[in-house]
């Protein structure tokens, strides 16, 4: 059998080496330690962002959301999720999934909390450029559409006046196939077609 007993060096290896961002904040909510990998993401050293200094990189926008969300999660102790946007050391702000989950210590008190970070950046953008598209298709054939009461043919954005299926083609990706309804097989041909042939 495989031996999980991991060596203290292992440990270390396993936690500053690992994929993921990890911090741990204290009891205070002041956060006391951060692995390489959060450090090397962020381009700042450990005493800069322990304490409060980690929220520095915090973008503007994200920050009072993610303040409350870390202060209510210590103040009911339990376990919280959140995203924001992280400075990268190359000035690049990078979408951010942080999980914090209360610890204890070895007599069962709580001590604070361990997170763990994940970039998230590319399932944001696909998600926003899908919202966009999904967007787009709906704002492309909604809205009043003039239409002529005689010929029948709609004015387009540009004031000029364009056939239905011209217009629809260029606003959608329908396709159209020509022919001749009940009605005016009648009015043309004298042709009259019962509605259960013509189904």
């Amino acid at each position: 059998m495989p031996n999980n007993n991991l060596t203290r060096q292992e440990y270390q290896t396993l936690v500053e080496q690992s994929p993921i961002l990890i911090w741990r904040a204290g009891t205070d909510a002041l956060c006391n330690y951060f692995n390489e990998r959060w450090l090397h993401f962020r381009g700042r050293t450990l005493e800069q962002e322990v304490g409060n200094g980690w929220a520095e990189g915090v973008h503007p926008d994200d920050f009072d959301r993610c303040l409350r969300i870390f202060l209510d999660g210590f103040s009911q102790r339990e376990i919280f999720e959140m995203e924001y946007r992280l400075l990268r050391h190359d000035g690049v702000y990078r979408w951010i999934f942080d999980r914090g989950v209360p610890f204890h210590d070895d007599g069962g008190e709580f001590a604070g909390y361990i997170g763990s970070c994940i970039d998230v950046t590319a399932w944001v953008d696909a998600q926003e450029a899908l919202r966009k598209a999904t967007e787009t298709e709906i704002l492309r054939l909604k809205g009043l559409l003039p239409i002529c009461c005689s010929c029948k043919k709609i004015k387009n954005g540009k004031g000029y006046w364009e056939q239905v299926e011209v217009y629809v083609s260029e606003h959608s990706d329908a396709e159209f196939s020509h022919g001749l309804c009940p009605d005016c097989r009648h009015a043309l041909y004298g042709i009259d077609i019962s509605p259960t042939v013509a189904a």
